[in-house]
């Protein structure tokens, strides 16, 4: 198993939602590998948790990464979170990325969640993404 690959899939994963119109469209510049300190806008976009098994084979070195991208909205309601959520996986789904290290081989959608948190209008969905990675260094 190699983790080798982890820092570059989520720069290429950062750099493809932070370069895509669409989700600039809906978003502007509110996409986040860590949420900034300070007042936050009312929708935006942050890399969340990751959870990497090991995909080796016979050809190399090689994982599976589970990673979450969460779009947060305090709009009631869950049309606007929707819309950026679908392009964010939109973005994503069979994205050609380039790595730094290693090579994508594979990048899927899994599952999603949507909920409201706490009792406001604040609105969540997690997008989970799996994305096969080889690594051969």
């Amino acid at each position: 198993m190699s983790y080798g690959v982890a820092s570059a899939l989520q720069a290429a994963v950062y750099g493809q939602l932070s370069n895509d119109p669409d989700l600039i469209g809906l978003v502007g510049t509110a996409i986040y590998d860590a949420l900034p300190s300070g007042a936050l806008p009312p929708l935006y976009v942050v890399l969340g948790a990751e959870d990497v098994r090991d995909a080796s084979d016979k050809t190399g070195g090689g994982a599976l990464h589970e990673f979450t991208v969460t779009v947060v909205t305090e709009r009631a309601g869950f049309s606007t979170a929707k819309t950026a959520a679908a392009a964010v996986s939109d973005a994503l789904v069979d994205a050609d990325l380039t790595l730094t290290r290693g090579a994508l081989v594979s990048l899927s959608f899994y599952k999603a969640k949507a909920a409201r948190v706490g009792t406001g209008d604040v609105r969540q969905i997690n997008l989970i993404f799996r994305a096969r990675v080889a690594d051969d260094a």
